[in-house]
């Protein structure tokens, strides 16, 4: 669209055009990273910085990153002079739904919204696996079945909440239903406004993830790590769901044990939407050498 208008040596430019020496430099595109907790998790990583979870709850629903971001984390310059122009900021993974993401452009800004990529719909932090049972441990879910009955005792909730709005909606009569900030966003994946993505290690989770969705007629977006993506990759390929995964990190809790340097590579091999995610202040740095290395 005209930002780059000649690249070439010996070139007469237009009046009033901007030249760039691109001696020993390369132009690539701007890379996202879909798996990010910058501005969450924001420098110096003190407590007083740790605004990713909000883990009082298995069901938070009602958070959202976007209210935790910092626009002034030092990590966020680093990120760019790795190449890196937008990022999905997502809440942690302690709990089984974790809040809102937000889909951000790393520009100078005094505010998130500023920040906010235009049209960008919001996304769901949901996870499955060891974390919710660690930190839930004590009152429950403890379990993997546990998990699972806490998703649908959620989305349960979030039905009957989409159905009272809808039929109001539609009618204009009487007064509103009343507001359930954690239910209207269950209710916005439901109507397919809200993306889920999903933390999720293991091949056999996440086809009982994909079970979920179906069951409540909503799609996941992403299945995140999916350290196990190789197993399912058909499966994955067939509901178009992406793999946000690493190059080669693995191998660091046992739901992460069975990893595969050849991860990234069977899951595009099988038509599945491949992506590579950092998840870390320091790998979004250097994000273009994992996608070298995968």
């Amino acid at each position: 669209d005209g930002k780059i208008v000649a690249v070439g040596a010996g070139l007469t430019p237009p009046a009033g055009a901007r030249v760039v020496d691109g001696t020993g430099k390369f132009v690539t595109p701007g890379l996202i990273d879909t798996h990010s907790h910058l501005g969450v998790y924001a420098a110096p990583g003190t407590s007083a910085e740790s605004d990713g979870n909000e883990a009082v709850n298995p069901v938070t629903a009602q958070v959202w990153a976007e209210h935790s971001f910092w626009p002034q984390d030092p990590q966020i310059p680093l990120a760019i002079a790795g190449g890196v122009t937008i990022i999905q900021a997502l809440p942690g993974s302690a709990n089984l739904i974790g809040g809102r993401s937000a889909t951000l452009r790393l520009v100078p800004a005094r505010t998130v919204q500023e920040m906010k990529l235009p049209g960008a719909p919001y996304g769901l932090k949901m996870a499955c696996g060891e974390n919710p049972k660690r930190v839930y441990q004590s009152r429950g879910p403890s379990t993997r079945m546990g998990n699972m009955a806490g998703y649908r005792e959620a989305f349960i909730r979030a039905e009957r909440y989409r159905e009272r709005w809808d039929e109001w909606l539609v009618k204009r009569r009487g007064t509103a239903p009343e507001r359930d900030l954690q239910l209207e966003t269950l209710a916005g994946v439901l109507r397919g406004d809200i993306l889920v993505h999903n933390h999720c290690y293991r091949g056999d989770e996440m086809a009982q993830m994909l079970d979920l969705a179906r069951e409540f007629g909503f799609s996941i977006r992403s299945f995140h790590h999916g350290v196990e993506g190789y197993k399912v990759a058909d499966l994955l390929a067939r509901e178009g769901t992406a793999a946000s995964v690493w190059a080669d990190w693995w191998g660091f809790k046992m739901e992460s044990l069975d990893g595969v340097p050849e991860n990234a590579a069977l899951l595009q091999a099988a038509g599945a939407r491949t992506i590579i995610h950092s998840d870390s202040p320091e790998g979004i740095q250097r994000l273009n050498q994992e996608a070298a290395k995968a």
